[in-house]
């Protein structure tokens, strides 16, 4: 008897740590920020100013406006109204890719695709359209176009907010990649095959226009507390009213796992740039703006360049340099960008067949684009 209670009592600690396992498999970019957290406060003592608590109020603010205009279907709505006036499969393909690039630049990379990706695979089963370049192209496009904001993508918000960037510093930088970045997606697009049909989806109507108007107004409010406009304080203060009014159930689709992964790394940086001898190491490696560049690229192929873009500004102020070679670096291996890996879970789950090809074809596109804009936007920055 006492053997099989002992027994019995081991097995919810053996399943705790299956689910601790799994749920840290699911989600490695945070695993590794715990991890290097945990690791430094080893060697050195964490301190609360080493959080940058505004750039985590913006982002909060952010993802419960862009949850509640996903629960009003607004850029469905959107969508689905241009997509019933196409005629063939390329032109689907080519409004697909550019309402990822430019709704990336007020709602983030990963909102767009998360939006977006499940509608193209709804016009693949409607249309029978193999859209597997479409979709790549579509993540291509997110990337890209988030790169032109502030607010477009996690690294752009930390870095404006980092550096106290404004707008006239911000958007001279990034403004050309972006628009060589859309000239590139299009000539992709030429190479997809054009198949004739007639696609129909069913309008979508918004049936909250006084919510819909309420949470608009709070996103631009939103957006001028990121200009330093307003104060960010106020405006956290007044989304989280707001949501409480208005819909409590948003608070639990926040990714809170995104915000405690910054948490983690804001906790690693400082830990470790506290340490005399590796902050040392560092600002000697990144004493030229060249290898800022290269190494925001290559190091965000490994860890993302979320975490990337946090870890190097602690050691040096060419944040030009940094801006662009973490947006370039989102290109490349399928982790240089979280957005990236949410778009292949979405389409692998509809089309499992398919996702050893999918990575192939992701892999060229992006390999081909992270060197070309790696040597234009080098050439264009050292060589003039």
């Amino acid at each position: 008897m006492a053997k099989t209670t002992n027994t019995q009592t081991l097995r919810p600690g053996k399943e705790t740590l299956q689910l601790a396992l799994t749920f840290l498999k699911n989600d490695p970019v945070f695993a590794l920020s715990f991890a290097l957290a945990i690791l430094s406060c080893f060697f050195a003592r964490p301190e609360i100013e080493y959080i940058n608590f505004e750039v985590l109020a913006c982002l909060f603010n952010l993802m419960i406006v862009v949850k509640a205009f996903e629960e009003l279907r607004l850029l469905d709505k959107f969508a689905v109204g241009i997509l019933n006036r196409c005629t063939n499969s390329r032109r689907v393909s080519l409004i697909m890719i550019l309402l990822s690039f430019f709704s990336s630049m007020v709602i983030t990379n990963d909102i767009a695709l998360i939006t977006l990706v499940p509608l193209t695979l709804v016009i693949s089963r409607k249309s029978d359209m193999n859209v597997m370049g479409t979709v790549i192209l579509q993540t291509l496009a997110a990337n890209i176009g988030s790169s032109l904001t502030p607010i477009g993508n996690p690294q752009n918000l930390y870095i404006f907010s980092y550096y106290e960037l404004t707008a006239a510093q911000f958007f001279p930088v990034v403004g050309l990649f972006a628009l060589l970045g859309l000239a590139w997606l299009c000539i992709l697009n030429l190479s997809s095959t054009k198949i004739d049909f007639d696609i129909t989806l069913e309008p979508i109507e918004i049936k909250e226009g006084m919510k819909a108007a309420i949470w608009a107004v709070l996103f631009i409010i939103i957006v001028l507390s990121i200009f330093d406009v307003v104060s960010y304080q106020l405006v956290f203060l007044v989304t989280v009213v707001l949501t409480f009014i208005i819909n409590k159930k948003l608070f639990k689709k926040v990714d809170y796992l995104l915000l405690a992964t910054f948490i983690c790394f804001f906790i690693f940086i400082g830990n470790v740039s506290s340490i005399p001898a590796i902050a040392g190491f560092m600002e000697g490696y990144l004493s030229s703006a060249g290898r800022t560049y290269f190494s925001s690229i290559i190091l965000s192929q490994v860890v993302s360049n979320v975490p990337c873009a946090i870890f190097l500004s602690k050691f040096n102020s060419d944040w030009r340099e940094l801006l662009l070679g973490v947006n370039i670096g989102g290109m490349g291996t399928i982790i240089a960008s979280l957005a990236s890996v949410i778009s292949y879970k979405i389409y692998a789950k509809e089309n499992p067949g398919s996702s050893g090809k999918y990575m192939v074809q992701f892999s060229m596109y992006n390999a081909l684009s992270l060197m070309l804009f790696t040597v234009i936007n080098y050439a264009l920055l050292f060589l003039r």
